[in-house]
């Protein structure tokens, strides 16, 4: 009988081989999947430079985002240090669309942050739990789905008054309810696994099993979940900005800077064309990530 002869050098190949194939796990084949679909690359380099003007731009702009002069109400762009013009009131429209773009994105991400810890939580315990208090739970949810957004956020800024923290729970407090539905989904999925099995018959509880095995395990699909209900609500507080329940000025965000471009659009185009663009570029940002996350998650593409 003959047999192979490795040398130290095809030893330590061999070994390296084995363990790139050991460590190659599903995250590092998405990981691969999604920085080769050139939309999802591309949106997020736009959104990183989106997110990198909103934190440092107002710090460079020659004027400040509520500062007024007389002297340049309505200044077209490129006229009078406004790159891209003025307002009725004289102020910079480039300091305000950052400003504005900072506010939408923080409302972005700490409405679905919300949204995030809630739904998850409330959607993994009422399906790993079944039974009635699954019911129960889900009953709650069909409740809530039940109230008109508009009434459930009108009814908390006539209680608590009208700020910008009120806005991050009011959108915050109705986002949940579609993550909790597809976490239980997944949940139900989940339950029955050989591995919660294996974790059950070692004793672990319930909070343990949900907290180290279901939930890590519901990250893709929440990390698509995710990158989709930002933009979401973004367009609810643009939706509030309309019906003067949003950001209260001198604040602005970018639903604040449409609604008021609207307004003014026959004597000064750009208070309307330039808070659009940055909108839907913001927009088309999140969603090609989130289609990207998607495709490059889901099994049923590998």
């Amino acid at each position: 009988m003959t047999g192979t002869i490795l040398t130290p050098g095809s030893r330590r190949g061999a070994e390296t081989m084995e363990k790139a194939a050991r460590g190659r796990s599903l995250w590092d084949d998405a990981q691969r999947r999604l920085l080769r679909n050139r939309a999802a690359v591309g949106g997020m380099i736009v959104l990183g430079l989106l997110v990198l003007a909103a934190i440092i731009g107002p710090f460079f702009t020659p004027y400040a985002y509520d500062q007024i002069n007389k002297d340049h109400v309505w200044a077209p762009p490129l006229t009078q240090g406004h790159l891209l013009g003025a307002d009725s009131l004289g102020r910079d429209l480039l300091a305000r669309l950052l400003t504005g773009l900072r506010v939408s994105l923080a409302i972005g991400l700490v409405a679905t942050s919300v949204s995030l810890v809630i739904g998850v939580v409330w959607g993994a315990v009422a399906g790993y739990l079944g039974g009635r208090i699954d019911e129960i739970m889900m009953r709650v949810v069909d409740v809530l789905y039940s109230l008109p957004f508009i009434f459930f956020v009108i009814l908390l800024m006539v209680t608590f008054g009208s700020n910008i923290i009120l806005i991050f729970v009011a959108i915050g407090a109705v986002e949940w309810l579609t993550m909790s539905r597809i976490v239980r989904g997944q949940t139900l999925s989940l339950k029955h696994k050989e591995f919660v099995e294996a974790a059950r018959a070692a004793g672990l509880g319930d909070g343990g099993i949900i907290a180290k095995h279901i939930i890590p395990n519901l990250l893709g699909p929440v990390v698509v979940y995710v990158t989709l209900t930002i933009p979401a609500v973004i367009l609810a507080e643009s939706f509030l900005s309309f019906l003067g329940l949003g950001v209260q000025p001198p604040m602005a965000s970018l639903g604040t800077l449409i609604a008021n471009g609207a307004q003014d659009m026959e004597l000064a185009w750009w208070l309307l064309v330039f808070p659009s663009l940055t909108m839907v570029v913001t927009l088309m940002s999140f969603n090609f990530i989130g289609d990207g996350l998607r495709d490059a998650i889901d099994p049923k593409d590998r």
